[in-house]
């Protein structure tokens, strides 16, 4: 069982790689570099801690383990 600072730095460092695929995203959707930042930013805070939320709770889950 992995640990909570573990599942932490998990979610944080997907978070820094997929802010940037929404700010991309973002940016050619709306033509703006604030909103672009802006969407990717609010976007990374809510996620992180939703994956943190959601990586504990499978640790609960012993489906597809030996």
């Amino acid at each position: 069982m992995d640990r909570e600072y573990r599942s932490l730095s998990k979610a944080i460092s997907w978070r820094i790689a997929a802010v940037f695929i929404t700010f991309f995203i973002s940016f050619i959707v709306t033509g703006k570099l604030i909103v672009a930042t802006s969407i990717g930013l609010i976007d990374s805070l809510v996620k992180v801690f939703v994956y943190y939320f959601h990586e504990r709770a499978w640790e609960k889950i012993r489906f597809g383990r030996k």
